[in-house]
């Protein structure tokens, strides 16, 4: 066993003290007077190394932060030991202690680039999905028994009638907020009898849809990206292909159609839920009693605001679900990537949904169905 490295501290005349370094400074040795060395704080003007028989990397590298430290010279050190000292603070020096700084305008249009590339492929990928998606209902077209029935009444009862409850409350209290809010503005005319115009149209039109839409892509579009994604990570997806199975066509295509076929109902389902919301607050504050507001509502709605809600529904029903089952798809690499793409698959649904929105505002306003 190599013995232990010690250490004497002698004074000088001037008021300074010197350090004996004695035995080996080696990394199995060190150890013992580490702590000790750490703890001087008195200053040192020589640190006499000539005792020291044997040294390492990790010696030296004491000898030379005690010299730092103190401001001392190192006296008596062999060859080994002024080499290894020498090539430690030459590594020091030429070590940085800042990350390398890049130029504002460059970071920017790296940024901008790889957005740009990130988009092309995203782009690139969507297209080969629906490609994928065509191909399947194609599939199950000529060949109908290989459609999932079950999986999609499954689907139709968790996208539709598990979501009745908090769209119906949803609704509800958005036309109660709608009327009520229109209804103050109306007042200033005299005018709060067409608060009921207002509310039919707007939750027949454009809140009873668009509303049930988000709804439905924070709730089912969602768990679409979070089941994909996991079975993808969870390698389910590539035993199905193994054994002859099209995740498309069993997972993919009955969500497609269930959140296609329940959207124009919960759209509507929604649309109602609002007016009676807005009957509701009518009653209470407007003096408008309920079953009036209700018959008035088919007086002063055209029927042509229920076909722009409706045909707009199945259409924000197939962004959802595309918008889900595509980003669970993408999942790879860890649980983290479960998470992004089911955010990402929300913000996307969403997102679309209002563009799309507002461009059915336009054409069926050229159209004449404004």
């Amino acid at each position: 066993m190599d013995p232990a490295a010690s250490f004497l501290v002698e004074d000088s005349a001037n008021g300074a003290a010197r350090l004996v370094l004695s035995g080996p400074y080696l990394v199995s040795t060190v150890g013992a007077v580490d702590h000790a060395l750490r703890e001087i704080d008195f200053p040192l003007e020589i640190i006499d190394m000539s005792g020291v028989a044997e040294i390492d990397t990790v010696g030296a590298w004491t000898a030379s932060q005690l010299a730092q430290q103190h401001g001392a010279r190192i006296e008596g050190a062999n060859e080994r030991a002024l080499r290894l000292i020498k090539a430690l603070d030459a590594s020091a020096r030429s070590a940085s202690t800042e990350a390398p700084k890049e130029n504002v305008a460059l970071r920017v249009l790296r940024g901008i680039g790889k957005e740009v590339t990130s988009f092309g492929t995203g782009v690139i990928g969507l297209v080969g999905f629906l490609g994928e998606v065509l191909v399947g209902f194609g599939n199950i077209i000529r060949h109908p028994s290989r459609f999932r029935m079950k999986a999609f009444v499954h689907q139709l009862e968790l996208v539709g009638v598990s979501a009745l409850g908090i769209i119906g409350l949803m609704s509800f209290l958005i036309g109660i907020v709608v009327a009520q809010q229109g209804a103050v503005q109306l007042q200033q005319f005299g005018a709060e009898i067409y608060t009921i115009n207002l509310t039919g149209r707007l939750t027949l039109r454009e809140l009873g849809v668009l509303m049930t839409a988000i709804m439905v892509a924070g709730r089912s579009g969602s768990a679409f990206a979070a089941q994909i994604g996991t079975m993808k990570l969870t390698e389910e997806i590539d035993a199905m292909r193994t054994i002859g199975i099209s995740p498309v066509e069993a997972l993919v295509i009955p969500r497609i159609m269930a959140a296609v076929i329940m959207m124009p109902l919960l759209g509507f389902y929604a649309a109602c839920m609002g007016i009676i919301g807005g009957a509701f607050i009518a009653d209470l504050s407007l003096d408008i009693p309920f079953l009036t507001f209700l018959s008035r509502i088919q007086e002063v709605v055209p029927m042509y605001d229920l076909y722009v809600g409706m045909a707009k529904a199945p259409v924000f029903g197939l962004i959802v679900a595309v918008a889900g089952c595509y980003q669970g798809m993408q999942v790879k690499g860890n649980s983290e990537q479960v998470g992004r793409r089911t955010t990402k698959a929300v913000v996307q649904a969403i997102f679309m949904v209002i563009v799309l929105d507002a461009f059915f505002a336009v054409f069926f306003t050229k159209i004449g169905w404004a």
